[in-house]
Formats: structure tokens, sequence, C-alpha cells
């Protein structure tokens, strides 16, 4: 089982998603399973799209753009399949547009 993080422009956010859902792996054929996506609003050091993505962080004491961090659970062989839909869907033209990370889990204990 894998962990995967992605950290995206906050303009790009619907469409990541939009194509997460898309992916053959997260379809209904796959109902049983769960990807536990989990998004969140961060402050971060992506390089700003446009004036409207910059802000001064007060508690930071530098510049900072709102960008969004997803995490998510999946099976090893779907790893593939979920990287290319973020990397096509979180694409904004820039060199570094955000990153995406994989980790190895041991162990995934659902709460029943």
């Amino acid at each position: 089982m894998k962990e995967i993080k992605a950290y995206v422009h906050k303009s790009r956010i619907a469409d990541v998603i939009a194509a997460l859902k898309e992916c053959p792996c997260w379809s209904a054929a796959h109902a049983q399973r769960h990807h536990n996506l989990a998004i969140y609003l961060v402050k971060g050091s992506l390089v700003a799209l446009d004036a409207d993505e910059r802000h001064y962080s007060m508690d930071l004491g530098d510049e900072v753009v709102n960008e969004y961090k997803l995490e998510l659970l999946c099976d090893d062989n779907e790893v593939e399949e979920i990287v290319a839909a973020l990397r096509a869907a979180a694409r904004t033209g820039q060199a570094v547009a955000g990153w995406i990370t994989v980790t190895n889990l041991d162990r995934a204990i659902p709460i029943h």
C-alpha cells in the first residue's frame, strides 16, 4: 500500500479532484475500495501564477502562496495511474507547478 501526497496550485484543485474521480481505479467497479482522499488548504512556497495568489504571512514573515495538499491511500498497482492523473490535471505550464510524493505504508487499518 502507498500514500500519495500532492501539492498543487489553488486554481488547479477542482480539475485535479475531477481527474482522480475519472481514474478507472476510482470507479464504481472498485466501490469497496476507499482511497481516503484528504484535502488541506496550506501556505506554501510554490511560484505564484499571478499577483492574486501571492500573500504575505505575518506569522511566517515571508511571501506565501495558498496551495492545496492532497493525501490519499492506494494499492501499489494504482500508483502510476493516480500519479499520471495528478500530473496532467495539476499542470500550469510552469517549470515546477507542485510536487507529488509516494511513500510506502506498512499498514493502513480501517476503523469500523
